[in-house]
């Protein structure tokens, strides 16, 4: 490397002038376009119809040449396994049918406390992956008396399991200035 090509810290001085700070795309306000919405469980089913496609294609083949060294009984066994697969993402693609806004006005009726501050999230349930909501709420006062988790099925909209006790967290040293441990 020749002396021209040797980089020196400090000799390519940037301004603080410009040095800027940027939020990701993501997080852009000014380009809102709407609130998330929650992918459907149905798109499972698309990867289903590939895989039994595949799975056609290799019946056919095994059948159309099975006396050709270059198939055998694997391709058989792969159009059964992929055959398996496409059943179980057909079943599995149920569609979604009560997004978060409903659900959450689910889980306050079933909690029967005014609601403050809540959290949804979106688990699967069972060997079917049936979609269900789990929403964490908490009451309507600056330091929460009470807390209860719902679960509601994603599809039908009924409460499956709640869970509402006192809050055991101790808020107190948020609003009078002590660091929080």
């Amino acid at each position: 490397m020749s002396d021209s090509e040797l980089s020196i810290p400090g000799d390519d001085a940037v301004s603080d002038a410009e040095i800027t700070d940027e939020l990701p795309q993501e997080l852009n306000v000014g380009e809102y376009v709407g609130p998330y919405l929650f992918p459907n469980n149905s798109r499972r089913r698309i990867p289903a119809i590939i895989y039994l496609s595949a799975a056609v294609v290799c019946a056919v083949v095994w059948a159309v040449a099975a006396d050709s060294p270059l198939v055998n009984g694997g391709i058989l066994a792969a159009a059964i396994a992929l055959a398996a697969f496409a059943v179980y993402g057909f079943v599995c693609g149920k569609e979604l049918k009560v997004d978060e806004s409903e659900a959450l006005v689910i889980a306050v009726g079933a909690v029967g406390y005014p609601v403050g501050h809540a959290s949804a999230q979106m688990g699967w349930r069972g060997w079917f992956s049936r979609p269900t909501w789990r929403i964490l709420l908490y009451s309507n006062e600056p330091q929460p008396e009470q807390r209860g988790l719902v679960f509601v099925d994603g599809i039908t909209g009924e409460v499956i399991d709640q869970l509402v006790q006192p809050n055991p967290e101790d808020w107190a040293a948020l609003h009078s200035g002590l660091p929080v441990e």
